[in-house]
This record gives structure tokens, sequence and C-alpha cells, in this order.
């Protein structure tokens, strides 16, 4: 089925219940649930954020006198 074939599908079905308000409740909470934007897992907050550049510069690093000298190390991991 098309999107369009869905769209006219889904209108068609709510016209047969939009007589029951009941009904028309359930479709409704249903559809909100499934529109619910899901929260990403992967972002974090401003002051987490910060939080881990701070973690970060506190920890061990190194540092390169140029390129080759780096792409060594990287190769020796």
């Amino acid at each position: 089925m098309t999107a369009m074939q869905l769209n006219a599908e889904v209108f068609r079905q709510l016209s047969l219940i939009a007589e029951d308000e009941g009904k028309m409740r359930r479709v409704l909470k249903a559809l909100r649930r499934i529109a619910e934007p899901k929260p990403d897992p992967t972002e974090m907050t401003r002051e987490e954020f910060f939080a881990r550049i701070d973690r970060a510069s506190k920890g061990k690093s190194m540092t390169f006198a140029n390129v080759e000298e780096l792409d060594r190390h990287i190769r020796s991991l």
C-alpha cells in the first residue's frame, strides 16, 4: 500500500467510528502513543557535556611533534 492509500484507509476507518466518543478517545490515545517522540539515549545535557570535557582534560594526554609520530603511535596500538 502506498502512503496515500494508507492515509485514505485510516480516514475511512475513522469515519466508521466517528460517532462513538469512547472509540475515538481510544484511537486518539493510541495515536499519541505511536507519535510520541522517543528520547535519544545519545543526547546529554549541557552540564553532562561540560563535565565530560572536564574529566577528559584531567586525564592522560599525549602530544606529537608531527603527523608521522602520530601515525606511528596509532599503528602501534
